[in-house]
């Protein structure tokens, strides 16, 4: 059985170059060597781990490390910090109100690209009323600085503000992204006004992807459809983090912070209990230990939806192999 079908049952997590190498059995800080079988489960986090001053905290290992899941403390089985490509998307509101930002906001969208690891996988999705790739229909990623930059200026500010629609779209492209981390960065200057699909509906997808959600608000103090909550909450469930720069202008250090967390964060695994008689909604909590660092500020995903029906999937590939 090759690799990647022994981890197709990830939770939170995803098979492909970083399991090769982790369970090839390459050299790595505590990496024991593993035997695999398709019926296993494995929660993947991305963690960010700062200290009170909001440096990052490199050089931490395992046992600087200890992961809960509904209180229950966790054996963490999968330990990495290494620069990790990802598959990244840019969620770009071009409704009407955000015309006057908008050179500050492709401004930013660049220094987030031009920050980035050179492998990563990028795509962009403009959205007003409609959900726009900002790519070629036959390019779903790139990684080219001109081409995600032609991307960006695609869209035309008009209309309302689909936001709903466009973070299911984009965590839709995210799942077809070839990198095992996935990430999203939104940026918008309202609330949703004009979505098919409810806000139940993206948050339930939240808690089901991988991705790691990081969130922009450019709101006006008197807009009637400003909603920061809802930004708020996409960040804190997937462990990402709500940025509101009072001023278009400050959007690039943001941008460029948000590349610099996505490539310093530790990926963390472990096997989650199958326990059929707890909720299908599991809460995570990770705890740092870092003498010598003061404070510590940790962000991971809140939660996360255990999926019973990749049991039954994993055990009829068993069977069937």
């Amino acid at each position: 059985m090759n690799r990647r079908a022994a981890v197709r049952s990830l939770v939170v997590g995803g098979a492909g170059s970083f399991f090769d190498r982790l369970f090839a059995g390459g050299k790595g800080d505590e990496q024991p060597s593993y035997t695999i079988h398709s019926e296993v489960r494995l929660v993947l986090l991305d963690v960010s781990v700062k200290s009170r001053g909001g440096g990052f905290v490199n050089g931490l290992s395992k046992d600087n490390f200890e992961v809960f899941e509904d209180g229950r403390s966790q054996r963490i089985t999968v330990f990495d910090h290494n620069d990790l490509p990802v598959t990244a998307g840019i969620l770009v509101d071009e409704s009407r109100s955000m015309t006057p930002k908008r050179a500050d906001v492709i401004t930013a969208a660049e220094t987030f690209i031009e920050e980035s690891n050179p492998q990563d996988e990028i795509f962009v999705l403009n959205f007003n009323e409609r959900v726009m790739p900002g790519l070629p229909g036959d390019m779903p990623f790139s990684g080219d600085l001109e081409q995600l930059r032609s991307a960006l200026y695609r869209g035309v500010p008009q209309g309302r503000t689909a936001l709903n629609d466009a973070v299911l779209s984009g965590l839709k492209q995210l799942e077809l992204g070839h990198r095992d981390k996935k990430a999203l960065i939104l940026i918008s200057d309202g609330g949703d006004n004009a979505s098919e699909h409810n806000r139940r509906e993206v948050l339930d997808m939240i808690e089901r992807s991988i991705a790691t959600v990081y969130t922009i608000g450019l709101f006006e103090p008197d807009d009637p459809d400003r909603d920061p909550g809802i930004l708020r909450q996409l960040a804190r469930i997937s462990g990402g983090d709500a940025y509101f720069p009072e001023k278009p202008s400050e959007m690039v250090p943001v941008c460029r912070g948000i590349a610099k967390d996505i490539r310093t964060r530790y990926t963390i695994g472990y096997h989650p209990e199958d326990d059929k008689g707890r909720s299908s909604l599991r809460h995570i909590r990770v705890q740092v230990s870092a003498p010598g660092h003061g404070r510590i500020i940790t962000r991971t995903r809140s939660s996360y939806r255990y999926d019973a029906t990749k049991d039954q999937d994993a055990a009829k590939d068993q069977k069937e192999q």
